[in-house]
């Protein structure tokens, strides 16, 4: 594989624009495509508990990380891939970043299938482990099930949007991702209660509106014209390509299959100490919370192709600069959470539909949670800065501490004594430990670098 080529349309503007109106352009895109994806999650629970009910909102809680899980290996995917071109692109390796988007196309349809078999078959023990009761199952079971059926859309879809960013598109990926949205929220309502399929329409719109975008990405990877596009001779799986998008985009997808042996332990000690409503309850409140998350995954997304293209350019005060952007604007985000979170959680909660009860739970949980909220942003950014550079294993480390290595252990032992004030307070706690282990490992980083100085480009 030949890593020279005639060189043609750079955006070499991550290399000389100023970096907050860079980090403005890429990342505003990507913030208002991520809490539009997002949203349409919650769109799908305010349809569903308006249309079906309360025990419907908790089985799709129980269905969710289960369905997370496919969008984390999609991103996986992308985000690995996405990061390797930004680099490569920064290093004027052309041919091999293009060798790269065929191998992404291709390693999100065969994980893609792999997943769809396995988690067809293994699908209502799944759903048990993540608190499935004879109540919920049915519900859940039928969401999955269409989820399941389309996995390889929603693999490419998330795998090809990440690469846009990094191919210089930012805008088209927030396009795609609110035509996706725009789809989803007409076909809702007409599947839910105009067809009347109930839980099994939400389903329906959401693979059918992914499908749609995924139509369009293929088509504007299609083009000639482009840095980036598809062409013979690039799908098949290089393994020094595989190996380093998995490196990179492995970090991610821990943080998200983290996210979901957390709530997998989470459904359980809830089960355990306030039953199916108090899943529910949890359900909501970390759908509300993905939101204000997603929206620093958008700030992160933004400056991962800076960070990448400057760190490979040697062009290091720029990588520090963005990375201070970052952080203050993504702690700007994790606190409004928090503010929403302890001034006006009931507000917020009344959408789903939920009744009295859940409403009460759902409100105590959410004041809990956001605790220390605020200090989720600058993790979460630290994290991301490492995964850009390409210090995989750093990234993973962190990405553990928060969602496994801190948490589940509080989840396991908190409950015994509070009991589901105790599931409610893990995460707070391991928000707070996690924070202070992350700043030193930035610290350390800055001054282990700042020793050696990189040459400049």
């Amino acid at each position: 594989m030949d890593n020279k080529s005639t060189k043609p349309y750079v955006p070499t503007e991550l290399g000389t624009e100023n970096v907050g109106k860079l980090l403005a352009k890429y990342a505003l895109p990507s913030i208002i495509a991520m809490v539009a994806s997002s949203t349409y999650n919650i769109i799908d629970s305010i349809f569903v508990g308006q249309g079906v009910g309360d025990m419907a909102i908790s089985g799709m809680a129980v269905a969710y990380p289960f369905m997370n899980l496919s969008t984390a290996l999609g991103a996986m995917v992308g985000v690995g891939a996405s990061t390797v071109i930004s680099v490569r692109l920064g290093q004027g390796k052309y041919d091999v970043a293009q060798h790269i988007l065929g191998n992404t196309l291709s390693l999100n349809i065969l994980i893609g299938i792999i997943f769809t078999v396995a988690g067809i078959y293994f699908m209502d023990p799944i759903l048990g482990i993540f608190g499935a009761t004879s109540a919920t199952l049915p519900y859940a079971h039928e969401y999955m099930l269409i989820i399941l059926l389309g996995n390889i859309v929603t693999h490419c879809y998330f795998g090809l949007n990440a690469v846009l960013r990094s191919a210089g598109h930012p805008k088209a990926a927030m396009n795609l991702t609110f035509l996706t949205i725009l789809v989803n929220t007409v076909l809702d309502p007409l599947f839910i209660f105009g067809f009347g399929w109930g839980i099994a329409g939400a389903a329906w719109a959401t693979i059918l509106a992914q499908a749609v975008s995924l139509a369009v990405q293929l088509r504007l990877f299609s083009r000639k014209s482009e840095l980036l596009h598809l062409r013979k001779g690039t799908y098949r799986l290089h393994p020094d390509i595989v190996r380093q998008i998995l490196a990179i985009g492995l970090s991610p997808f821990l943080m998200n299959a983290c996210a979901c042996l957390v709530v997998l332990i989470c459904n359980n000690r809830l089960l355990q100490y306030g039953g199916d409503l108090a899943i529910g309850a949890y359900g909501i409140v970390n759908r509300v919370l993905f939101v204000f998350v997603t929206i620093v995954f958008g700030l992160i997304q933004g400056m991962q192709p800076i960070v990448g293209y400057n760190w490979g350019a040697h062009l290091d005060h720029r990588v520090w600069q963005v990375l201070r952007y970052s952080m203050i604007a993504a702690t700007a985000v994790t606190t409004t959470a928090f503010l929403v979170g302890e001034l006006m959680p009931e507000l917020v909660i009344h959408a789903f539909g939920a009744g009295p009860e859940l409403t009460g739970i759902a409100t105590r949980g959410y004041r809990i949670v956001v605790a220390l909220f605020p200090l989720v942003g600058m993790q979460m950014v630290i994290g991301n800065f490492f995964q850009s550079i390409g210090h995989a294993a750093k990234s993973i480390f962190l990405s553990l501490t928060r969602q496994l290595i801190f948490l589940l252990p509080l989840l396991i032992f908190l409950p015994r004594w509070w009991e589901l004030d105790g599931v409610w307070w893990s995460m707070p706690i391991s928000d707070g430990v996690s924070f202070m282990v992350a700043g030193t490992m930035l610290v350390w980083q800055m001054g282990r670098l700042k020793r050696k100085h990189r040459p400049q480009a």
